[in-house]
Formats: C-alpha cells, sequence, structure tokens
C-alpha cells in the first residue's frame, strides 16, 4: 500500500495538481533552503523571482488587475504556500505578504486602486504590508489606538503600528485606524499608505527567532487622502477580518509545508544514520515516531483542504478556518520536534533544516491569530450553532 498524496483528494481539481507540480518543478530550480546575511535584500529577490516566474499573480483576485483569476481561489493559495514552505520559509513569507498586503484591496479596492497597486503586487514591482497590531491591540483588534482624524480630502494619522512584517521593505501599507464613526470595532477604517508618504517612519526593526523584515512604525500627523480609504468610513474591521478569513487557512498550509520538510528529513537521516548495527529506522520507537508524524500531517490536512474548498464554493469557514490553522501550526511544532529528536545532536546544531524549521513554526502558532483565539473562535460558533 502507498500512501496517497493529498493532490488525488476530492478537494482538488486537475489544474490544482497540474499548478502545485510546475510550482515544485520551478522551486527545486529557484529557491535554496539558505540563511542570507541581508534578509531585507533576499526577501526583495524572492518577491522580484516569484513575480517575475508568474507566481504571485495567484495571490491578486481579478484578472484585469493582474491576477490569475477572477477571483482568489484559497486552494491554489494554500498549495503555493505549502510548496514554497517546504523549501524556504522565507519564499513562502515573501509569496504570502504579497497576498496578505494586498488582500483589502482586492475586497475592497476602488477600480483606481486596483490598478495602482494589484498590477505591480503580482508583478513583483511592489512589496505590501498589512498594518493591523498595535503595542496595545494585537488578538483585540478593536482597542486599537492609531487614530485617523478626518480633514477636509485627508484623514490624518496618529500613533504606531507593531509585529509589522514586510516592514521596512513595503512599498506601501494597509493601515488600520480609528476614524470615529461609532465605539469599538465599529469605528475602525482601513487606508493605503505609500512608505514614502510624509509623517511614517520606521522606529523600530525587529529581530525574531525566523528572521524576516519585521518592523514598528510610527505615525506623525501622517496625511493621507480619503481616496485612499478601502471601503467606507467605519468599515475597517470587516475589511480586516475578510482579508483574515482568505489568508488564515493559507497559514495552515504553511505549516504543513514545514511539517512535510521536517518528515521528509527525518526519514532521509532514519534510513541512513546506522547504530548498533542497523539503521535508525529499523527500530520499533522509530517507526512508531514517524507514523506518528505522517498522521499528524494528513489530518492537518484534511482540515486545510476542506476549510479551503469550502471557501472556494462561497462558505463562509470562519470555524473551519480557524480548526486549521490550530490544527495545522500545533501539529507542525510536534512533527518537527519529532524531527529535531531523531537527529540528535544534529538537530540543535545551528543552521541545520530541521533547527531551522524548529524556529520557523513556533511564529505560526502566534501570528493570525494565536491558538487560543482560534479555540475561542471555535467554541463561540459551537454554541450560536446551539442556540440556532
Amino acid at each position: 500500500m502507498t500512501i496517497r498524496s493529498h493532490l488525488d483528494w476530492p478537494f482538488f481539481d486537475a489544474s490544482h495538481g497540474e499548478l502545485a507540480a510546475a510550482l515544485a518543478r520551478w522551486a527545486d530550480e529557484h529557491i535554496a533552503d539558505e540563511h542570507p546575511a541581508d534578509v531585507d535584500a533576499h526577501c526583495r529577490a524572492l518577491v522580484r523571482s516569484l513575480g517575475d516566474a508568474g507566481w504571485l499573480r495567484y495571490a491578486v483576485g481579478g484578472r484585469a488587475w493582474g491576477g490569475a483569476q477572477d477571483t482568489i481561489d484559497t486552494r491554489t493559495v494554500c498549495l503555493v504556500r505549502e510548496t514554497l514552505a517546504r523549501r524556504s520559509g522565507l519564499a513562502d513569507f515573501a509569496f504570502a505578504m504579497q497576498g496578505l498586503g494586498s488582500g483589502a484591496i482586492t475586497l475592497y479596492g476602488s477600480d483606481d486602486l486596483k490598478a495602482r497597486y494589484l498590477a505591480p503586487v503580482a508583478n513583483g514591482d511592489k512589496i505590501a504590508a498589512f498594518a493591523l497590531s498595535e503595542p496595545q491591540a494585537g488578538s483585540d483588534v478593536a482597542a486599537m489606538a492609531l487614530s485617523a482624524n478626518a480633514d477636509g480630502d485627508h484623514y490624518v494619522l496618529d500613533g504606531e503600528k507593531t509585529w509589522i512584517s514586510n516592514g521596512g521593505i513595503a512599498d506601501f501599507y494597509v493601515v488600520f485606524a480609528r476614524s470615529g464613526e461609532a465605539a469599538g470595532a465599529r469605528g475602525i477604517s482601513a487606508f493605503i499608505v505609500d512608505a514614502d508618504t510624509p509623517g511614517l517612519s520606521i522606529a523600530e526593526r525587529i529581530e525574531v527567532i525566523a528572521p524576516h523584515p519585521l518592523a514598528r512604525l510610527r505615525f506623525d500627523g501622517c496625511r493621507v487622502p480619503a481616496s485612499q480609504r478601502l471601503g467606507a468610513g467605519g468599515e475597517g474591521f470587516k475589511v480586516a477580518m475578510r482579508t483574515l478569513d482568505i489568508f488564515r487557512c493559507s497559514v495552515a498550509a504553511a505549516a504543513l509545508g514545514f511539517a512535510r520538510h521536517a518528515l521528509d528529513a527525518a526519514l532521509d537521516h532514519a534510513t541512513t544514520r546506522r547504530m548498533f548495527g542497523q539503521t535508525l529506522a529499523d527500530f520499533q520507537l522509530t517507526q512508531a515516531r514517524l507514523a506518528q508524524m505522517a498522521t499528524d500531517i494528513d489530518a492537518a490536512a484534511l482540515l486545510t483542504y476542506r476549510a479551503a474548498w469550502l471557501r472556494d464554493r462561497g462558505e463562509t469557514v470562519t470555524a473551519e478556518a480557524a480548526m486549521a490553522k490550530m490544527t495545522a501550526t500545533e501539529s507542525a511544532q510536534r512533527v518537527i520536534d519529532a524531527a529535531v529528536q531523531l537527529h540528535g545532536g544534529l538537530g540543535v546544531k545551528s543552521g541545520h533544516p530541521v533547527e531551522s524549521l524548529y524556529r520557523e513554526i513556533r511564529a505560526l502558532r502566534i501570528y493570525e491569530g494565536a491558538t487560543e483565539v482560534q479555540q475561542l473562535i471555535i467554541g463561540r460558533q459551537l454554541l450560536r450553532d446551539r442556540e440556532a
């Protein structure tokens, strides 16, 4: 019996398998699992390479605006992220941020804004970023304090954003700010802010255990034309949540890519490492560990692509996406930890693939909603369904 490829599952069309195979071939030739000295420059180069090859078009919705399809196909985004993450965390990051940073424009941008921003994102000419989190507003988006005060045909932004991926290298930021139409989540609006807008500065570059461009932004009297607003005033929370709903499934897919890389490395090591007159793979304890790793991966993949398939059918998948994100990231943490353990001392050697994966996966359990937030989302949906 051969364990079937997940591409044979009924969630996919033939075109999905063809795209995944083509991307895998391209990635094997163009993407190196490396540790660049200059992360900013490497990320810029990855965006350029992905754009030139046409892969970034799948992160943008609308053929008229440079996208590969009329709407963003969630299964395709997930397959791209899984395939890239299996080879390079930074390549996955470069693709994902182009989608997340421009997703709100795809959903809510005027035709003028789509024409100005989406095609350059799809081509790799502009780098996008999504600026939602603040020092006191992470999971609790409604607590944000960055203000956007109307002033004639402009808004004036004052305050800070932090933990902003692509901070420092982005050409523009989709920024969420309190515009005051109502209290709480109903008083937030979304804006596109070009990186060279006066009053916007990089207050701090943030170093994390899996290096990628990350920064704290400061807005000091930053004037943004009202025409740069996405959606109506006060719709920012809806803009953010709809954008995150698209890409939350894809975080799970990235975790799958990391986990599959770890399983590949564990299998290679277990079948070649000799000890006590046999290979590591000959031990029943090793076989049991590998079996659990493979089962965790398939269980997470089923949840991930169920959610993506449902979303592509037009269904609301808030709970399903939360299940996928929670399960895939937590499972990948276990799989990668097991791979480190099977490698012994090599597993904690700086720069070894499984050591790098150990650092990569940790952030996925936090960003775009920590595991505990996903549990709240699922629990609340269960209670709503029960009441209904």
